[in-house]
């Protein structure tokens, strides 16, 4: 099992002087800086940013050749065809573009690659197929700069090809960019590009040309700021770092949801008991979108793009109700298939550093997740592989210390296709090169990481006494709200608390309940979650805990009390 080691950030800077000029204490000044967040205009940004502090879309490299070439299309009536990608943020981009798309006027429809018959990306047959239908122009969306022999033959076809990506790129044995032969190549991670913030989705990418095609077109900019949660949706499903312009993207998108017009996006919180004034970012990410990557994993992700694009109730409610059904049956599948994978490892790859585990009754869409589970179950970098209808396909993550797609830059000579990014990515090959494969990766990562990297470092932001604990501080502590990748909830920690009193709740028994009590005598609620049968095997006969925990306000009753939730905790005698 993994290992995990407490430590408390140590980042300097003039707290008590930030404090006063923001009007904040010097813990959520301390906060901020530990989530990297420096200098003033950058804080300010921080806790102040609205819309229009989101980047000028010229700066992305070729945005304005396309959308000029798209101005033309749509004057000229030519038909465009938006290839996307088959989860949320290959969805919600579709999504955008199909919209604006339509707003002014194009001739234009979709396609979403199957996941299990084409695979990730727009692939030979999607490209004859928009010949045949006589698609003059191809517009792709989170996906498209790997696509080299693809561009080749939609050139070939006499079709245009504009790229609009935001995946890691190739470069060649001189370190260039391998970039498709597309008239336009939309991508922040291009050696060229002067874009201030690369870390943005595809989701965002469509955005910021839908954007330019409204100025294009004298649309109010009020319809583009009104497509926000669909970017937002994109960035928090995506997993990108919840920094800079995708930190606002995500704050400001949450509250058009609160007060969405978008009909399908309603029924799917309805049907999951979620209030739209209450949505947070963790809603996203474990509730909207697994139902909207449902549909990708086990049947189509059209399901998922036409319940966003309903505009009747009565469909979409019948849509919503399936994107859960899928959900809940994704969730049982996941289950069984974590649970095999895990005694996998640990009966024949307890000691490889790199993960790679084969699963051939596995549902390939789950792969992704059950290399998630892997990985947080052990803290190494995981990949699993199933088997596909002609070659073994898998999905992996990977942890900080670990470039997953360098990693598979080396061992190209041994895949058929693959892409990604440094924390997850997707590949295929022939069932004859797993084992070598897991070789490979084995001895490249004996060369770069040591035993250290694979400590699961948690991260303490203060230790902070209950005592302090205020409901001020706790309402404070919510402006850095959105919480998520890279802007993290904050962890606070004390020490040798004294357990007064423990029980265990919740139907499934996965509620600890416990009443903590300082050196000092001063005594705080606190709950974890988790399996608590097992806290209370672990905790014996100890009566002394350290934990890391978050505050918060409980109401229940009509009455509010402060108590604490905890993240992490360790007995003492």
């Amino acid at each position: 099992m993994k290992q995990t080691q407490w430590r408390i950030q140590a980042k300097k800077a003039d707290f008590e002087s930030i404090g006063a000029e923001f009007g904040i204490s010097p813990v959520t000044a301390r906060l901020i800086r530990n989530r990297n967040v420096i200098g003033r205009e950058s804080i300010n940004r921080y806790l102040n940013g609205k819309i229009d502090a989101l980047y000028d879309p010229m700066l992305l490299p070729d945005m304005k050749k396309a959308l000029l070439l798209l101005r033309q299309k749509i004057e000229e009536g030519k038909t465009i065809r938006i290839v996307g990608d088959y989860d949320i943020d290959g969805i919600c981009s579709t999504y955008l573009l199909y919209r604006a798309l339509c707003r002014v006027g194009a001739r234009v429809d979709y396609e979403i690659p199957d996941r299990i018959k084409d695979g990730y990306g727009i692939n030979t047959s999607i490209i004859q197929a928009a010949a045949e239908d006589g698609i003059d122009t191809i517009l792709t969306c989170d996906n498209g700069i790997s696509a080299i022999d693809q561009a080749k033959l939609a050139a070939d076809l006499g079709i245009t090809m504009i790229i609009t990506d935001h995946h890691d790129i190739r470069q060649d044995e001189s370190g260039n960019d391998l970039l498709p032969a597309a008239l336009a190549i939309v991508n922040p991670k291009r050696r060229d590009s002067i874009y201030p913030y690369p870390e943005i989705c595809g989701g965002m990418v469509a955005y910021k040309l839908v954007k330019g095609l409204y100025q294009l077109f004298s649309v109010p900019e009020t319809e583009w700021e009104d497509l926000i949660e669909f970017a937002a949706l994109a960035t928090v499903g995506d997993v990108m770092k919840l920094q800079d312009e995708n930190r606002i993207v995500v704050k400001e998108g949450l509250k058009h949801i609160a007060r969405t017009q978008n009909i399908g996006l309603r029924k799917l919180m309805e049907k999951n008991n979620l209030n739209p004034a209450r949505i947070t970012a963790y809603h996203i990410g474990f509730v909207i979108g697994p139902c909207l990557n449902a549909s990708g994993r086990l049947e189509t992700a059209k399901l998922a793009l036409s319940l966003l694009l309903s505009e009747d109730e009565g469909e979409a409610d019948e849509l919503a109700g399936k994107l859960k059904e899928l959900n809940d049956i994704r969730k049982e599948m996941t289950v069984k298939n974590v649970e095999l994978a895990a005694d996998i490892v640990e009966r024949e790859y307890a000691d490889d550093w790199v993960l790679v585990v084969f699963l051939p009754e596995c549902h390939e869409s789950l792969a992704g997740i059950v290399a998630g589970r892997l990985r947080e179950r052990f803290y190494k970098p995981a990949l699993v592989l199933t088997q596909g209808e002609e070659s073994v396909k898998g999905s992996g993550r990977s942890i900080e210390s670990y470039h997953m797609f360098e990693a598979l830059v080396e061992a190209q000579d041994l895949l058929l296709k693959f892409g990604g990014h440094p924390m997850a990515a997707g590949l295929s090959l022939v069932k004859e090169n797993i084992e070598a494969f897991r070789r490979r990766l084995n001895e490249a990562a004996h060369k770069k990481l040591t035993p250290e990297d694979f400590i699961e470092k948690i991260w303490i932001d203060v230790p902070l006494p209950l005592e302090y604990i205020t409901e001020p501080l706790i309402k404070e502590v919510s402006l850095l709200e959105p919480f998520g990748q890279g802007n993290e909830k904050p962890q606070f920690a004390q020490r040798n608390l004294f357990i007064r009193s423990v029980r265990v709740a919740g139907k499934n028994r996965n509620v600890v309940m416990l009443s903590l009590v300082t050196e000092s005598g001063f005594m705080m609620e606190a709950r974890w979650f988790g399996e608590g049968d097992k806290f209370m095997e672990e905790m014996g006969s100890c009566r002394h805990i350290d934990v890391i925990y978050y505050p918060e306000i409980n109401e229940y009753n009509g009455r509010r009390t402060m108590q604490i939730i905890l993240r992490e905790y360790r007995f003492s005698a």
